[in-house]
């Protein structure tokens, strides 16, 4: 049983869950338009991407009322994960260069994705993406030191399905089986995470 001082350590895991909450909840606001049928109607979860919910209309020009939901959601979340950097740093890695570079890429990280909804959203994207591959391979350093290697294999993935997500994004042949990354990769990258923040807080777990 969890006791309620332990839980607080789990608030990654809650916002991430939260976020998933919101995040379905955002798709059934969204009015429409997509990468494959501007004219579409509702959230086309294999053509849309995760940030059309925060466009001020959809791709078929009506008002999105998904926006404030959506924003709501992704800063919830980008919250949870520089919570769940810092924990991170500070329970696998000893190195006072790396636990660093792990907190401020990620800070960074997760500051930009939450800009992402601006006018600014490839540049956010281009951040979010270097940064995050930074700290994800601070992450998996400090993964194969502590002899995690089923994480450390997820986190290779995770870095892997980022670079094939951006690939697909910046090439206009390739830019219909984005979303469809996009989500593989958020779906990856969450539950990489929560098995992790699990991992660091097992004895409270274990209470």
């Amino acid at each position: 049983m969890i006791n309620p001082k332990g839980l607080l350590k789990f608030l990654p895991t809650i916002g991430i869950l939260v976020f998933i909450s919101i995040y379905i909840y955002a798709s059934q606001l969204y009015p429409g338009g997509s990468i494959a049928n501007i004219n579409s109607i509702g959230f086309d979860w294999r053509n849309n991407h995760w940030c059309n919910l925060m466009r001020e209309s959809g791709m078929n020009g009506i008002q999105n009322q998904a926006r404030p939901v959506a924003i709501a959601g992704i800063s919830i979340l980008c919250f949870s994960m520089i919570i769940f950097f810092i924990q991170f740093a500070n329970y696998f890695e000893k190195s006072r260069t790396w636990n660093i570079t792990i907190k401020i890429s990620g800070g960074l990280a997760m500051l930009s994705a939450t800009f992402i909804f601006t006018k600014y959203h490839d540049v956010m994207t281009t951040i979010l993406s270097i940064c995050g591959t930074i700290v994800i391979i601070g992450m998996i350093r400090a993964l194969h030191n502590n002899q995690l290697t089923f994480f450390k294999v997820m986190g290779i993935f995770c870095i892997l399905i980022i670079g094939l997500n951006n690939f697909f994004y910046y090439n206009k042949d390739l830019i219909q089986y984005s979303p469809l990354v996009q989500k593989v990769a958020f779906l990856m990258i969450l539950s990489w995470t929560i098995g992790l923040n699990f991992i660091i807080n097992r004895k409270n777990v274990q209470q």
